[in-house]
C-alpha cells in the first residue's frame, strides 16, 4: 500500500488523471459487458427451458392414459422431439425397456407430488444436456407419475461461449478506447495547468513578474480558467510590489544621500575643531545634531512603512474621541503659531486598533496641515458620531496634478520642496489607516486649503 502511494505521488498529474479516467470508463465498459453476457446466457437457457416445458406438456397430452415407459429415445440427436419418459412413483412399476434418463429418489418424489418439478444439467452420450422433471398432471385417477424430458444443450452452450467472446472483445475495445479518451481528457483539461506551470517556471528562472498566462478566447468561466486568471492577478500584484520595492529603495537612497553627505561634511568639519572658532563649532554641532535627528526620523519612518499590518496581540478598543483630543493638544504644543479647533461628536465610541499607531496617524495629518498653514491660521478638526475625522487647513491647498500622488512615498509637491520633511508622513498615515480597515482620502477644501478625510470602521 505504501509503495503504491509513493508511486502515485511520483506520477505527473496528467498521468494520474488519465489513469483515473481510464479506470472509470473501463469499469463501466466491463460492467456493461458482464451485464450483457449475463442477460444473453439467461435468455438462451430460458428458451431451452421453455422448449422442455412445451415438450413435457405435449407428452402429457399424448400419453395421459399410459403407464411408465420410454416415450422418445433420441437423446443423442440435437433435433426435437426431446427424449422423454414416464416414471411411476412406485419403483416396482417399471417399463419393459430400461429408462434412458436417470431416475433418482427426487424423481419419485416429484411423481408422488412430494416435490415440485425441477431442471437438471447432465451429460447424455458424452454431450451436455438439460432435463426437466415435472409431475404427470393428466395421469389416470389413482396413478402417480412424473414426466422427464431432455434436450441436448450444445447449441445453447456454444451461443453462451460466442456471447462471452463477443463481450470480452467489446470490453477490451472499451478499455482501449477509455485509455485514449483518458489521455485526451488529461491533455485537454490540464492544458491551462500546464501553461500555468510553464509560466511559473519561467518566472522562477527569469524573475520577470511581467509574464502572464495566456487565457483561452471567450474567457470560459470554468475552474481552470479562473485559476489562470487568479494567477495573472497575483502576478500583477507581485509586479506592482516589486516595482514599489524598487521605487522605495531608489527613493530612500536618493533621500538619504543628501543628509548623509551633510553629516559627513559636518563630521569632518568638527574633526578639525582646533581650526574653528567657538561660534563655528557651535553651528557645526547644531547642524550635525539636526541632521542626525532628520536621518533618524527618516530611517524610523522607513521601518514603520515596511510593516504591512498591525500586530494582533497589540490590538485593543481605542476611544477615538479621547485619542483625537490628545493628539490635538500635542499639536498645539508643537505648533504654537497655529490655531487648532476641535469639534468632537464621537463621545465614547471605540474602534479596535493599536493606540500608538492611530495616534501617529492623526498626528501626521495634524502636522501636515500645520506645516502648510500660514502663521495665525486655523486648522479645523472635526470628528463625527459616525467616526469620520476631517482635518482642514487654510494653506495653499493641493494642486489638481498633485492630488493623485499625495500619499505616495517620498512624493513632495513643488510648493513643499522648501519645507522640512521627508515626504513619508502621509504615506505612513495611509498605511496605518489601511491596516486598521479605514480609508484616508485627500481633496481640495471649498474656499482654499486642503481637506483630509479619515473614515474609521465602527466597533
Amino acid at each position: 500500500m505504501r509503495a503504491h502511494a509513493r508511486w502515485r505521488r511520483r506520477r505527473p498529474l496528467r498521468t494520474r488523471l488519465a489513469l483515473a479516467c481510464t479506470a472509470a470508463v473501463a469499469v463501466v465498459a466491463l460492467g456493461i459487458s458482464a451485464a450483457a453476457f449475463s442477460i444473453v446466457r439467461y435468455e438462451l437457457n430460458h428458451q431451452l427451458d421453455q422448449h422442455l416445458t412445451q415438450q413435457a406438456t405435449l407428452v402429457q397430452q399424448q400419453h395421459r392414459d399410459q403407464g411408465p415407459q420410454v416415450v422418445y429415445g433420441e437423446c443423442n440427436y440435437l433435433a426435437a422431439p426431446a427424449c422423454a419418459q414416464i416414471v411411476s412413483a412406485d419403483p416396482a412399476k417399471a417399463p419393459n425397456e430400461p429408462y434412458l434418463l436417470p431416475v433418482t429418489p427426487a424423481t419419485r418424489q416429484v411423481a408422488d407430488r412430494q416435490r415440485a418439478g425441477y431442471f437438471t444439467d447432465l451429460i447424455i452420450g458424452g454431450h451436455p444436456a438439460r432435463m426437466l422433471t415435472t409431475p404427470m398432471i393428466a395421469a389416470p385417477p389413482g396413478t402417480r407419475q412424473a414426466v422427464q424430458v431432455a434436450l441436448r444443450a450444445d447449441s445453447v452452450q456454444e451461443g453462451v461461449r460466442q456471447a462471452g467472446a463477443l463481450m470480452a472483445a467489446v470490453a477490451a475495445v472499451g478499455v482501449l478506447l477509455a485509455a485514449a479518451l483518458g489521455l485526451t481528457v488529461a491533455r485537454t483539461g490540464l492544458a491551462p495547468v500546464a501553461r500555468l506551470t510553464r509560466t511559473a517556471e519561467r518566472i522562477a528562472a527569469t524573475r520577470d513578474a511581467g509574464l502572464r498566462i495566456e487565457l483561452p478566447p471567450g474567457r470560459r468561466e470554468d475552474e481552470l480558467t479562473r485559476l489562470a486568471g487568479s494567477f495573472n492577478t497575483m502576478l500583477g500584484a507581485l509586479e506592482q510590489s516589486v516595482a514599489a520595492q524598487r521605487r522605495l529603495v531608489a527613493d530612500a537612497s536618493h533621500e538619504l544621500r543628501t543628509p548623509l553627505t551633510a553629516l559627513r561634511t559636518n563630521a569632518e568639519l568638527l574633526s578639525r575643531a582646533d581650526r574653528l572658532t567657538d561660534s563655528q563649532r557651535e553651528r557645526a554641532a547644531a547642524a550635525l545634531r539636526r541632521q542626525l535627528r532628520e536621518v533618524t526620523g527618516l530611517v524610523n519612518d522607513l521601518i514603520e512603512l515596511a510593516r504591512d499590518e498591525e500586530p494582533q496581540p497589540l490590538l485593543e478598543q481605542v476611544a477615538v474621541g479621547r485619542l483625537v483630543e490628545h493628539c490635538v493638544d500635542t499639536a498645539r504644543g508643537h505648533w504654537p503659531a497655529i490655531t487648532f479647533t476641535l469639534d468632537n461628536d464621537a463621545g465614547e465610541r471605540t474602534v479596535p486598533g493599536v493606540p500608538a499607531r492611530l495616534a501617529r496617524l492623526v498626528s501626521n495629518l495634524l502636522d501636515n496641515a500645520a506645516k502648510f498653514s500660514p502663521p495665525g491660521a486655523a486648522v479645523e478638526v472635526r470628528l463625527t458620531a459616525g467616526l469620520e475625522l476631517t482635518v482642514r487647513d487654510h494653506g495653499p491647498g493641493i494642486a489638481p496634478e498633485d492630488l493623485p500622488y499625495v500619499f505616495d512615498r517620498f512624493y513632495r509637491a513643488s510648493a513643499a520642496r522648501a519645507l522640512p520633511g521627508s515626504g513619508l508622513g502621509l504615506a505612513m498615515a495611509r498605511q496605518i489607516a489601511h491596516a486598521h480597515g479605514a480609508t484616508l482620502t485627500a481633496e481640495a477644501a471649498p474656499g482654499g486649503g486642503a481637506l483630509f478625510r479619515l473614515r474609521l470602521p465602527a466597533a
